[in-house]
């Protein structure tokens, strides 16, 4: 076999007993939920039922496990562990790190649910708050921070650290997850045990990005429509899927040090210039002081939220119908589905970070970034509800979240500046996810790859088809009823990852107590075995 033209990329060898299963199970179930969505639906929701009625506290206390977790790792005797060598150095700059592990972990959903999530809690808040009262208002604004925020953060950091312990300290020859567990499972990570984890991975990110894809071409093709007249039909959502793929080709055929680091830093600048547009001509002192309340509302309610799981409202009803098990058990399992795949890209760039660094970045500056822009559209679209400027309430029920969206933004000055503006973002929001998700499949499903390397460039394209086609099928062969099954299905995909992700800490703390013995106390401390152990 040929050597690879650029030295830090793999030569592309193929783990066959990884992608074709995984592609075999995803095009079988694909053709199920797509050709009798129906019965996919009827499926999933009485497998949805099951979990949201006997693993709520399950999903809730694992949140709150990886939010202590990472603080007793951050801020204990580990915290100054370096993931790499004495001599390695990080390969990106610090804000340019902060930029890439910020769009590996947030997509287009952040634009949309910025504007829309809190129109739902005002219709139908939690702790029998009466709706569309102050209170209601006041909870709508706080909730989104509250399901992006700090546990989130968390659920995406926790299983970051053992995979870029695994590969910088250890020099584990393969950028996976379950080489994360082999100081517990030994060799078997190399045997079935190790691929049937990666099949699993695979599939749950496939499934949850792929569905991302299909929920966020219809917003963009709608922004398009109303800005220039186009009927928004399936060749639009095809063209906009086009478009979307040769993007992400791009980026991914150049790299991390270029295509995929460019792409996010354009993100960035684009969507905090729109942030600061929004608050300079938006009701200014409104959001402020919304934003302020929220905080203080956040504060005072973060430990409640964390745990509530309203059972006497679930016994009185005689169904799941109770707030946590709609909203905050959804939310920390679409975390968990996408949390290996995430970890994966950001354990891949934070060679040369301490496992404090990590932590502060993820669940600090993921978290605010976040909250930015969540609480800046969100005090807007709730201010043009309150001020009856605009019925967006309406509008969201009796169209659409995207009619929403482009409703929202177009009252804007500038509005066909603006909008067009919001389109471009949010087609970038998604690219950069896709982006990340398809480097980690790539990275998955590559037999040899070591930290320094990257995985071959028709691998990281070969996965961005996928990903774009498995949305795109779906929107042409069951629309919105197959789109939602899936959805659903990667929730209840997300608790056989639960385990895996448990199994990843624990190896990590025991990897830690081997390598580390004893600790001084101001140095940074790095591992000074160059191979894996022995198992």
């Amino acid at each position: 076999m040929s050597k690879p033209v650029n030295p830090n990329e793999s030569s592309g060898s193929v783990e066959k007993l990884i992608f074709f299963p995984g592609v075999i199970i995803i095009l079988a179930v694909s053709l199920i939920m797509a050709f009798n969505p129906d019965l996919g639906q009827e499926g999933v929701k009485a497998a949805l039922n099951v979990v949201y009625k006997n693993f709520t506290s399950f999903f809730l206390l694992f949140g709150a496990f990886c939010f202590a977790a990472l603080m007793w790792l951050a801020f204990g005797r580990y915290g100054k562990v370096k993931l790499g060598r004495p001599e390695d150095k990080p390969e990106f700059t610090y804000l340019t790190w902060i930029f890439m592990l910020f769009t590996a972990g947030v997509g287009i959903g952040l634009m949309i649910w910025s504007i829309v999530e809190p129109l739902y809690y005002i219709e139908s808040p939690p702790l029998d708050i009466v709706p569309l009262s102050k209170e209601a208002y006041e909870w709508a604004h706080m909730l989104p921070p509250f399901h992006w925020g700090f546990s989130a953060w968390a659920i995406y950091c926790l299983p970051t650290l053992p995979i870029a312990y695994s590969v910088f300290v250890r020099r584990e020859s393969t950028l996976r997850i379950s080489t994360s567990c082999r100081p517990i499972l030994g060799r078997r990570v190399d045997g079935p045990l190790g691929k049937v984890i990666e099949i699993l991975i695979l599939i749950g990110t496939l499934c949850a990005v792929g569905t991302s894809l299909g929920l966020a071409v219809p917003l963009v093709a709608a922004i398009i429509s109303s800005i220039t007249g186009v009927v928004d039909n399936l060749n639009l959502k095809a063209a906009v899927t086009t478009a979307w793929f040769i993007i992400c080709a791009i980026s991914l055929y150049s790299g991390l040090n270029k295509g995929v680091k460019l792409v996010s830093q354009i993100k960035m600048y684009i969507g905090f210039g729109l942030l600061l547009y929004v608050i300079l001509f938006g009701p200014t002192a409104y959001i402020f002081d919304t934003c302020v309340n929220t905080l203080g509302l956040l504060l005072n309610n973060f430990f409640r939220l964390t745990f509530e799981t309203e059972p006497l409202r679930m016994i009185q009803n005689g169904s799941v119908g109770a707030f946590p098990q709609w909203w905050t058990v959804f939310y920390w399992a679409w975390w968990v589905a996408y949390a290996p795949i995430t970890a994966l890209f950001v354990a891949r760039i934070s060679k040369g970070r301490t496992i404090r660094e990590v932590v502060i970045a993820e669940c600090v500056w993921g978290t605010l970034g976040c909250w930015i822009f969540l609480m800046i559209l969100g005090a807007y679209s709730l201010s043009l509800e309150a001020s009856k400027t605009l019925g967006v309430v309406e509008i969201h029920n009796a169209v659409s979240d995207a009619a929403a969206c482009v409703a929202v933004i177009g009252t804007l000055p500038l509005s066909k500046v603006i909008v067009p503006l919001y389109a471009v973002l949010c087609f970038i929001f998604l690219s950069t996810v896709l982006n990340s998700s398809a480097y980690s499949l790539a990275s998955i499903c590559t037999k040899k790859l070591s930290g320094e390397e990257q995985p071959a460039r028709w691998q990281r394209l070969l996965w961005a088809a996928i990903l774009s086609l498995f949305g795109m099928g779906l929107l042409i062969t069951g629309g919105e009823k197959a789109l939602k099954t899936v959805q659903t299905s990667t929730i209840v995909g997300a608790i056989p990852l639960i385990p895996i992700i448990l199994l990843m800490v624990f190896s990590l703390l025991k990897a830690l107590r081997e390598d580390f013995p004893s600790l001084g106390k101001k140095e940074i401390l790095t591992a000074e075995r160059a191979e894996p152990p022995a198992a």
